[in-house]
């Protein structure tokens, strides 16, 4: 399958049977022998599936939350370092938009676990039939309401939402202060 990528969410688990096959034409390499492009994500997607779904450590959580919430920071501060210190405002981008690299790509992990898990024991299709979870469903349904409840993700919307209407103000201030 040179040149596609078969997503291995779309397979059953242990039979190999490809529920749908939808081919994503991918860039060649530009190195030898790597053909089989996303490799990186096949190691992740493999580790993921290998691995019981289960919450990251507080200290990860926050951590990312941090890292999110400079980010966010950082991309507010520009428009008022554009008015105060031109100099400042691509340093400034460049640490949200890397802050911001990490957090997403955090972010989509985790989003990509949380259907992995609903697919992977096909949660909805048992709570429609309304047929009894197993020990292994009742664990993925404790998991995923437990990501959802120690995410800080409602937080970090807030903040941002805060912050941006604080930089709208800042602009209108600093602009008028200019021109006046």
């Amino acid at each position: 399958m040179s040149g596609q990528f078969q997503d291995p969410l779309l397979t059953k688990e242990g039979h190999g049977e490809v529920l749908v096959h939808i081919p994503i034409p991918l860039p060649t390499s530009p190195w030898k022998g790597e053909e089989d492009y996303p490799l990186q994500l096949n190691s992740i997607m493999n580790f993921m599936e290998k691995h019981k779904p289960h919450t990251v450590p507080k200290y990860v959580i926050y951590a990312f939350f941090i890292l999110g919430l400079v980010s966010a920071i950082a991309f507010r501060g520009i428009i008022i370092f554009q008015h105060l210190e031109p100099t400042w405002v691509r340093p400034v981008w460049y640490i949200g938009t890397i802050g911001y690299f990490f957090f997403f790509l955090y972010r989509y992990m985790i989003t990509k676990k949380r259907k992995h898990a609903i697919e992977q024991y096909q949660l909805i299709e048992k709570l429609k039939a309304n047929a009894c979870l197993e020990e292994q469903d009742r664990e993925a349904v404790l998991y995923l309401l437990s990501s959802i409840k120690f995410s800080l993700e409602d937080i970090n919307y807030a903040l941002i939402f805060i912050l941006s209407v604080l930089a709208i103000v800042a602009d209108m201030v600093l602009t008028m202060m200019k021109s006046g």
